[in-house]
């Protein structure tokens, strides 16, 4: 609570300001995170942006399989970006750093706590989710998906209407794990496109599903660099 004051004197303040406490105020933050955001993206060049589950382990297929796609992509000059958290997440930082590369991490404050991997050797918070998916999708020039969850299929249909609704130029949109994203593949075809018809054939055409670190990185290879939308 503040003190009453008159002219001359000083308010004191007994706890820090919450912008919680009043929504009018949340802008500002809101601000914030997208300038400090665009600030902390833009010396960076040749990103490739990395999603999946945070609860793979070290040592599980695709925990490895992105470890292995991350250095090598760290080893042609890419800077990988990942969200920052456990995970597939840690597996690009890391593969990134096993090939002294640039491995950046855009990290979420949330209950669970969840820290930033101990790879990202650049990194930046965000409060909110929406401010962080507007720089993970800004400026990288492919982005790769790995298994994962709600979070992650999330990021991946907005990379695709992104992409589909021309609000983002044509750039690959990778899946890795055939076993994982078919099931999901067949059900677009199926439902959305052939029962529903609630898309058009060549939006089939915005997103490839691959098999392995090395066809992710064959794909990217053939990409072109790009800053922001």
């Amino acid at each position: 609570m503040k003190d009453t004051a008159k002219e001359g004197q000083k308010v004191s303040i007994d706890k820090p300001f919450d912008f919680a406490e009043d929504a009018n105020w949340r802008i500002f933050r809101i601000m914030a995170e997208f300038v400090d955001g665009f600030e902390f993206l833009y010396p960076l060049r040749r990103e490739v942006t990395v999603f999946g589950s945070a609860l793979m382990s070290p040592g599980s297929q695709w925990y490895e399989e992105a470890r292995k796609m991350a250095k090598r992509l760290a080893e042609q000059g890419f800077t990988i970006i990942t969200g920052g958290g456990s995970g597939i997440m840690e597996a690009a930082n890391r593969g990134a750093v096993e090939g002294n590369g640039m491995s950046v991490g855009l990290d979420i404050e949330l209950p669970t706590k969840q820290r930033r991997n101990m790879y990202v050797n650049k990194g930046i918070g965000f409060h909110y989710f929406f401010t962080r998916k507007v720089m993970l999708s800004a400026s990288a020039q492919a982005y790769i998906f790995f298994p994962g969850g709600f979070g992650t299929l999330d990021e991946f249909f907005e990379m695709v209407t992104l992409v589909q609704t021309k609000k983002m130029e044509d750039v690959p949109i990778i899946c890795v794990g055939r076993e994982y994203w078919e099931e999901l593949d067949n059900w677009i075809r199926t439902k959305l496109l052939e029962q529903y018809r609630t898309i058009h054939s060549e939006d089939l055409q915005v997103y490839s599903i691959v098999n392995s670190a090395a066809e992710a990185v064959a794909i990217v290879q053939k990409s072109r660099e790009r800053k922001y939308f």
